[in-house]
């Protein structure tokens, strides 16, 4: 399964989220393209080898090269910048490792967060090109983030203005010292100027003019953007699409000479086949894939180990999460049907038969990773905590409660009506359909009829957007940034009122302006912003501490299970070698600050000499 970000894909959302999200498939579901027959040569070869990878991806008409807002947001249907390996096309400023706490920079040369000023400045390196021979300089940056005005990236929360004193200078200026500003810039996607000055124009006219996207005005261009279609992408990276390679099966990306690394990367090309489980499983057991970050099945890992693949299993940050449809199902607006579903599935259960040792069921629901709770809460506040221990019991008086009545073995809504649902998830994942069936098959046992339907991986989270649901699985949590303020946005966000407008709906239709019994009123989209605010660590602990207490008594979604990877890795064929077990770049979420985008663009990738 691939997971970000929106609008997005699982991965990305599980990047915005991001979402999104770790590339999935069925156990035998159709798919809408035949997996390649690939006919490559297997070692190193002229010109320095390949590299083989899998990634779903839709192609021309229905995809496109529209990369704007990547991680933090973008339009449907983008061609592998919904992926780690949009990466080595368009470059950040710079990838993380998450274990060391460090950057290694690439667009920039060096940073400076100025808490005095409120300012964040990066001086960009000298000399870099666009694939279409134009320099990349800070004019870029200001479409980069002009763009992100459009698409209501959460990063325009903090800022006041942005500028660029010079061609290597880029400045924003923020509205109160941040932290995770500092994730915001350095790694978005930086896009070129030559493609998007148009709309970067625009965007900045409307902010001079005092308009935000909530206004006619805004909504307008925002509906506008979502439709812009380039021709290609333009690259900073030491790759590019070789665009006459494009098909349903495959895509091959070739050196961009020119671009970032160009000299370091040992590889020559890499091939990207298409598809989600069911078609990248057989090309891994052929050898014709050298890594893959699909939720494959328990079955198919065995069988990969069994034929010499080592499995990589990264931590994901993220995993399934169950969403109500709160405009349709009323019923659910009350906070103690939503706690009962929790107490109802099995969420062990869930993940085991979704992904085995690699699906582990939440147990603290505060709505970012089991992982990282202890950074972030301390031991008192961990205690508060409800983990929704599987009780039908305290599920049966929670609904009670909330005015449902039982009927015999079935249960009615407090509407009188028969609590019957659909849920809907993306087909092609895996271990979400997996989760999605398991759900559905406990919560009909315990009287609540649900039907389990499967729909295009593309398609669902712009359904879901749009309210076209009743009940779905989508992302929790941020499997592509680090700190627990991206998972809040993820939850709270990405599906819901503020970004389900790019797509014209309100998503879960969760308000975000609350009730709690923890804290009385609360505004999450101010908690959540303030979560990443200020320099202060003990204070934003606190801010964590506090959304993380709200989430876990309201639970506007409930998360299923969290993600480990079991990514194949195939060595001495195509590859030398991967890190190694225990090396700390493997703590690197796989959909975000991908160890093996890194090694490809540090050069420690190297072809296998075999």
């Amino acid at each position: 399964m691939t997971d970000q970000k929106p609008s997005l894909s699982r991965r990305t959302l599980l990047q915005a989220t991001g979402l999104s999200t770790v590339v999935a498939g069925t156990g035998g579901l159709a798919s809408a393209c035949a997996p390649a027959a690939p006919n490559t040569p297997q070692g190193p070869g002229a010109g320095g080898g390949e590299f083989h990878g899998g990634w779903p991806y839709k192609q021309p008409p229905e995809g496109n090269y529209n990369n704007a807002g990547v991680p933090f947001a973008g339009v449907p249907y983008r061609i592998l910048t919904d992926s780690p390996w949009g990466d080595v096309i368009c470059l950040p400023s710079g990838l993380y490792y998450w274990a060391d706490k460090k950057w290694e920079l690439l667009l920039a040369e060096s940073y400076v967060l100025d808490p005095a000023a409120n300012t964040f400045t990066i001086k960009i390196k000298p000399d870099l090109k666009w694939s279409d021979g134009t320099a990349v300089t800070s004019a870029d940056y200001m479409t980069t983030f002009h763009c992100q005005f459009l698409q209501r990236t959460s990063l325009w929360n903090y800022v006041t203005k942005i500028e660029a004193p010079d061609d290597l200078t880029f400045v924003l200026t923020m509205n109160q010292p941040s932290t995770v500003v500092e994730r915001y810039i350095l790694r978005s996607n930086i896009i070129a100027t030559s493609v998007y000055k148009e709309w970067s124009d625009k965007a900045a006219a409307l902010i001079a003019g005092g308009k935000d996207m909530s206004s006619p005005e805004g909504e307008q261009l925002g509906a506008e953007f979502q439709k812009f279609v380039p021709k290609e992408y333009v690259a900073s990276g030491p790759y590019n699409i070789d665009y006459g390679s494009v098909s349903n099966t495959q895509i091959t990306m070739i050196k961009n000479e020119t671009g970032y690394a160009a000299g370091t990367v040992k590889f020559a090309k890499i091939v990207i086949y298409n598809g989600e489980t069911p078609e990248i499983t057989p090309l891994v057991q052929s050898k014709d894939v050298d890594y893959a970050t699909h939720g494959f099945p328990t079955a198919s890992e065995r069988s990969f180990t069994s034929a010499g693949f080592r499995i990589l299993r990264p931590p994901v940050y993220s995993g399934p999460a169950l969403l109500f449809n709160l405009d349709k199902l009323t019923e659910f607006t009350d906070p103690r049907a939503r706690q009962a579903i929790a107490h109802v599935i099995d969420r062990k259960a869930n993940g085991t038969v979704a992904l085995g040792e690699s699906g582990k069921g939440v147990e603290f629901m505060a709505g970012f990773s089991d992982n990282q709770i202890d950074e972030w809460m301390s031991a008192e506040d961990k205690g508060k905590l409800n983990t929704y221990e599987l009780d039908p019991e305290k599920a049966t008086a929670l609904l009670t409660e909330a005015g449902w009545k039982k009927n015999g073995d079935a249960w009615t809504t407090p509407q009188g009506k028969a609590a019957e649902y659909e849920i809907q998830f993306p087909q092609t994942f895996a271990d979400w359909s997996a989760a999605a069936t398991n759900a559905a098959e406990q919560l009909s046992a315990f009287g609540i009829k649900v039907v389990p339907r499967g729909v295009d991986d593309k398609q669902a989270p712009v359904d879901i957007d749009k309210g076209a649901f009743q009940l779905a699985i989508q992302a929790w949590g941020a499997s592509n940034h680090p700190h627990p303020h991206f998972a809040f946005v993820q939850d709270l966000f990405t599906h819901n009122i503020p970004i389900a407008k790019n797509q014209g709906g309100k998503g879960m239709a969760f308000e975000l302006k609350t009730t709690t019994k923890a804290f009385g009123p609360i505004d999450l989209t101010e908690a959540v912003t303030k979560a990443g605010s200020g320099l202060d660590e003990a204070e934003q602990k606190a801010n964590v501490t506090k959304i993380a207490i709200a989430f876990n008594e309201l639970l506007p979604m409930v998360p299923l299970f969290e993600r480990y990877g079991n990514n194949p890795a195939l060595e001495g064929t195509r590859v030398k070698a991967f890190p190694p077990d225990g090396d700390p770049i493997l703590q690197n979420a796989p959909y975000a600050d991908n160890f093996v985008i890194m090694w490809i663009l540090l050069g420690k990738m190297e072809p296998s000499s075999a």
